[in-house]
């Protein structure tokens, strides 16, 4: 059975609107532990438009199942992964303009140097995934670089209006799944996924942990933090 984890990424979104004290991620990342997630993932970004230092180190020491950093494989990410030490780092793509990650982490393009920091993070003992396309170079060169995982990256299936481009995008994800786990790689499978869009996974038994922030926390403005996870804990389950 799959996992969930769950981003809190768009808690600290909302209170840096206001650039006040709350609400908190760290509390956020509690109450998902709380009603049945997996893990807590978050997102240190270069800029720090929302996840800062302060809630990585704090979520850090209270994360009772397994804490997930999202990152650009920066030498500065590097050494804070290197000092926080999360259970599990994905190497991600950024951007400055873009609202969210817009599609996965390019290795043809920088294959080098996220090999090293894969390298460097691994031999301290940290697993290492990688955020990429459903592209199959994509995932071959994950398995050259030796990741431990990929997260596929859902969104242009989630994103897609047209039966026949989201019938392709979803083809396109089966093949990359089935692809890593012949390489014996880990596979997660994130970005855009909502309670809906969850629900065309059912019988995609590779896929080991499903990443989902934005459509958990828009729901739990309405029915609560707790709700919300076990809402989409139980549609992971049925898969």
């Amino acid at each position: 059975m799959a996992g969930l984890s769950v981003n809190v990424d768009h808690i600290a979104t909302l209170r840096e609107a206001r650039k006040a004290r709350y609400p908190d991620p760290v509390s956020a990342g509690i109450l998902v532990e709380l009603a049945g997630a997996d893990g807590v993932v978050v997102h240190l970004r270069e800029d720090r438009r929302h996840i800062q230092d302060r809630d990585v180190r704090i979520l850090r020491s209270v994360v009772q199942t397994k804490l997930i950093l999202e990152m650009a494989s920066t030498p500065e990410m590097v050494g804070i992964a290197l000092d926080l030490r999360p259970d599990v780092v994905t190497l991600v793509p950024e951007k400055r303009e873009e609202l969210t990650t817009e599609g996965g982490l390019d290795l043809m393009v920088h294959q080098s140097s996220v090999a090293e920091t894969v390298d460097t993070l691994q031999n301290s003992g940290i697993p290492v995934s990688i955020f990429i396309d459903p592209d199959p170079e994509q995932i071959k060169l994950s398995h050259r670089i030796n990741a431990s995982m990929v997260e596929i990256h859902t969104g242009t299936f989630c994103d897609a209006n047209a039966a026949v481009k989201k019938e392709q995008a979803f083809s396109n994800i089966v093949d990359a799944v089935k692809l890593a786990h012949k390489l014996n790689l880990g596979i997660h499978a994130g970005h855009g996924l909502c309670y809906s869009t969850i629900k065309a996974f059912k019988g995609l038994h590779e896929i080991d942990e499903f990443s989902i922030g934005h459509s958990i926390v828009a729901r739990a403005t309405l029915v609560g933090m707790e709700n919300a996870v076990k809402e989409m804990r139980a549609l992971v389950k049925a898969l």
